[in-house]
């Protein structure tokens, strides 16, 4: 089970840390063209904010569970990364209804699954790790 956490620790960290560096270095529109849709709906500091948010929650899924050092904040930032995924689902849910309605089709059906993916790996290591 420990090296099941810690497999997905190290995804979640590496998948976390490649997203905030380019949320808090890119402009808005180049994040939309390079895949990431779900930031369309929100203003350029909140993109900041919650990029900046992720990149100290990658500190928080390695550095105190590896070091012993106050172990509880790698669950915590577990539950912190789950809350800015469900944030993630519901964008990319209203995107998924907006193209439907449009007549774009399911673009945003794949980055709907991956968010789930993803928020599941995430209470896995909060769960896990409490």
């Amino acid at each position: 089970m420990n090296a099941a956490l810690w497999t997905a620790q190290i995804l979640l960290a590496a998948l976390f840390l490649v997203s905030g560096v380019l949320k808090v270095s890119m402009p808005k529109d180049r994040l939309i063209a390079s895949g990431q849709t779900g930031v369309a709906p929100f203003p350029l500091p909140v993109i900041r904010v919650t990029a900046t948010c992720e990149l100290f929650a990658v500190a928080g899924l390695l550095l105190p569970w590896l070091t012993g050092v106050a172990p509880s904040l790698t669950p915590l930032a577990a539950v912190g990364l789950a809350i800015v995924m469900v944030g993630a689902l519901s964008s990319h849910s209203w995107l998924l209804r907006a193209d439907r309605a449009a007549g774009r089709g399911n673009r945003e059906a794949v980055n709907v699954a991956a968010n789930v993916v993803v928020l599941a790996l995430c209470v896995f290591v909060a769960a896990g790790r409490f």
